[in-house]
């Protein structure tokens, strides 16, 4: 066991920043960690709202780095499936981006905040989830197959369940005008929560991923 660490430790499993795909997996995991605590803390009523409001924001920016060197990188073969799954990618970041942004700003009424807010976050949303699958599909090469002993299927496993949790998260988020409340706070709070730390996951084991692409 000690041999295999000094292993890793030696071919730079954990630390490759000379290759684009270990930069992705380190924004991936950054922005993941913003929107996961955002979301947890988010629970407690006595958490300073502006500062739930950055943190999701600049989470969102982490978000868009990493989508657009993995779009960069996918556009060596272009119109392929990756470049596709990539680039509807990056379009959901640029919608959470400015879901996020939007957030930050207080007063806003019901109809308000789910133009300006939950608007673009549904529409983030649903852009992960379609290209998580696109990402699955081209792990798998079908629709649906288990791979557990593989770490591209894994990623891709966990990028779908959580864009899935994104998405429960984003349709309980609606404000309703009778309450100007959230449909279910709890709700969206813990699919964001549980859909961060999957992306959270993910991003990490991209980590020795980019030290296996050799």
């Amino acid at each position: 066991m000690a041999t295999t660490r000094e292993n890793q430790l030696r071919d730079g499993i954990w630390w490759r920043p000379d290759r684009v795909s270990w930069w992705m997996g380190v924004l991936f995991a950054v922005g993941s960690l913003c929107f996961a605590l955002a979301a947890i803390v988010s629970q407690w009523a006595s958490a300073p709202r502006p500062g739930i409001g950055v943190t999701y924001f600049v989470g969102s920016i982490f978000f868009t780095a990493a989508a657009y060197l993995q779009w960069r990188s996918a556009s060596r073969q272009p119109r392929g499936i990756d470049w596709w799954a990539s680039a509807i990618q990056l379009a959901g970041t640029l919608f959470f981006n400015v879901s996020t942004f939007a957030g930050m700003k207080h007063g806003f009424d019901a109809r308000q905040s789910n133009l300006r807010v939950w608007t673009p976050d549904v529409f983030g949303s649903i852009c992960f989830l379609v290209s998580s699958e696109l990402a699955y599909v081209e792990v798998c090469h079908r629709w649906f197959c288990v791979r557990a002993r593989s770490l591209s299927w894994r990623i891709a496993a966990l990028n779908l369940v959580g864009s899935i949790a994104f998405g429960v998260s984003a349709v309980t988020s609606l404000i309703e005008p009778s309450t100007q409340e959230p449909v279910s706070a709890a709700i969206a709070n813990a699919g964001t929560a549980v859909g961060a730390l999957c992306f959270l996951a993910g991003g990490l084991m991209l980590l020795p991923e980019a030290a296996h692409a050799g």
